[in-house]
């Protein structure tokens, strides 16, 4: 059987936003919701860490949130569902389907082996990469299509940072893997 790097493919993190109403009062939800975190000189919003699933809700008083955490579109899904739950306890107007924006996912994945990240750097578009080993240990590698920010590690390692859906991470792994190929490094 040989290895597929898609199949390593893993969601780290998803980053995404949401209106779910025009204003909020910050003070009385921290005071209302059990485990919320209210310290307006540290941070302007309302932590909310769920546990199940394990995402944290940044509610600010704009009635904007940011969900950070989430591991799947399912969980953030969910985890919306839960806070809307949360504010409509407290008789807050939400609308009934609330949606998301998705601002970024983090995805890793393992191409299986080590990579020379010198010799990348010599080979891939120039004005697409960044490698500094002497500031940071991977090889900076901004992608067109899908629009992206892949990490190269020599370990054969890669974080790819900026997608909006899962498929864009899929994407950078076969567009990775092409250039590599034809570079003749794997």
């Amino acid at each position: 059987m040989t290895f597929n790097p898609e199949d390593s493919l893993k969601i780290e993190n998803i980053v995404a936003s949401a209106k779910v109403t025009d204003s909020l009062d910050l003070p009385s939800l921290a005071a209302e919701i059990k485990g919320a975190e209210y310290n307006k000189k540290r941070f302007p919003g309302v932590v909310l860490r769920m546990q199940d699933p394990k995402i944290a809700a940044l509610v600010f008083g704009s009635g904007k949130v940011v969900l950070t955490g989430a591991k799947s579109i399912e969980s953030l899904n969910r985890g919306l569902e839960i806070l809307g739950g949360l504010l409509r306890d407290l008789k807050i107007d939400i609308p009934d389907n609330l949606t998301y924006k998705i601002q970024n996912i983090v995805t890793s994945a393992d191409l299986g082996v080590p990579i020379n990240l010198n010799k990348i750097a010599v080979g891939f578009n120039l004005d697409r990469i960044e490698y500094e080993p002497e500031q940071f240990p991977g090889l900076v590698y901004r992608l067109e299509e899908p629009k992206v920010v892949v990490l190269l590690f020599g370990s054969g390692k890669l974080i790819i940072t900026g997608g909006k859906q899962p498929e864009d991470a899929r994407g950078a792994v076969r567009k990775i893997l092409s250039d590599l190929s034809n570079l003749g490094m794997i």
